[in-house]
C-alpha cells in the first residue's frame, strides 16, 4: 500500500488504476449528461459504485478516487470490506443492495447507510425489532417487483400503499424511499416502462406520506440501464461494472 498525496494508493496495477479512473470519470460523465437532459440537476443524482466481487483493494480504489458509496449484495462479504476499509480509515457510506436474510439482520443494523432491499413484512419487522435492541434508527428502501418477475423479490405494486402504512408506524425503521430492478434486457430502452411505473409509485407514496419528507429516494438503474433510470427519476444508481471493470 503506497502513499501519494495524502491518498493510499491500494496494491493495483497502475494501468489497472488508471482504467478505474477513467470509468469513474466516464459514468459521472454520463450521469451528469443524462441528469441534464432530464431537466435535472447532476447532484441529485447518488453514484453507489457496486463493489461486489470485487476485491478490497479495488474498493479502496475507488474511494480514493472519490467514490463515496459503495454498495455489497452479501453481508458476508460486505462486512469484511468495511473493516479493512475503516483499518485504513477509509469510511464511505455502505449500501446493503442485495437480499437480506432474516438472520443476517443483526449483523448489518449499525454497519450500513441503507438497506435497499426489504422486501417483506417479515424482514421488516426484523429490522425494526434488533434496530430498536440497538437503540437506534435504520433507513430502508421497500423493494418493489414492479418488472413482475418470479425471479425478483419485492413486494407487489398492489401491495406498497399497505406495507408504507406499516412501516410508517415502526419506530426502528426510517423509510426513505423504493427501490427496484429491471430485468437485463438487450435494449436498455425497454427498461422504460418498468423505471416510469416505480417512478409513479414513488410519487403517489411521496404526496401521502408528505409529513415524512425523509421519504426521497429512487434507488434503480446499474451498469446496463442506468441512464434510462435517471430519466425516470432515478435518485440513486447501482453500478458495478462500468466502474470496476468486468467480473472475473
Amino acid at each position: 500500500m503506497a502513499i501519494d498525496d495524502g491518498l493510499l494508493i491500494p496494491d493495483l496495477p497502475a494501468a489497472e488504476y488508471e482504467a478505474m479512473r477513467e470509468r469513474l470519470a466516464t459514468v459521472r460523465q454520463r450521469i451528469g449528461q443524462a441528469a441534464l437532459q432530464a431537466g435535472r440537476q447532476p447532484g441529485e443524482i447518488t453514484l453507489i459504485g457496486v463493489s461486489k466481487f470485487f476485491t478490497a483493494e479495488k474498493a479502496i480504489a475507488a474511494v480514493n478516487l472519490g467514490l463515496a458509496d459503495l454498495g455489497e449484495n452479501r453481508v458476508q462479504e460486505m462486512l469484511p470490506k468495511i473493516e479493512q476499509l475503516a483499518r485504513l480509515d477509509l469510511h464511505p457510506r455502505w449500501h446493503l443492495i442485495g437480499t437480506l436474510q432474516k438472520n443476517k439482520v443483526r449483523q448489518v443494523i449499525g454497519r450500513v447507510h441503507l438497506i435497499h432491499s426489504a422486501d417483506s413484512m417479515a424482514l421488516l419487522a426484523e429490522i425494526n425489532q434488533r434496530s430498536i435492541m440497538a437503540g437506534l434508527v435504520s433507513e430502508v428502501l421497500i423493494q418493489v417487483n414492479t418488472a413482475g418477475e418470479i425471479t425478483k423479490h419485492g413486494f407487489e405494486p398492489e401491495q406498497l400503499a399497505d406495507a408504507v402504512e406499516q412501516v410508517l408506524q415502526m419506530p426502528g425503521i426510517l423509510l426513505r424511499g423504493l427501490m427496484t430492478m429491471a430485468p437485463l434486457l438487450e435494449n436498455p430502452d425497454e427498461t422504460l416502462p418498468i423505471f416510469s411505473q416505480t417512478r409513479e409509485l414513488f410519487c403517489q407514496i411521496s404526496k401521502h406520506v408528505a409529513q415524512h419528507p425523509d421519504f426521497n429516494v429512487l434507488s434503480m438503474g446499474m451498469s446496463h440501464d442506468y441512464l434510462q433510470a435517471i430519466r425516470c427519476g432515478a435518485t440513486h444508481v447501482r453500478i458495478g461494472t462500468a466502474i470496476f471493470g468486468p467480473r472475473l
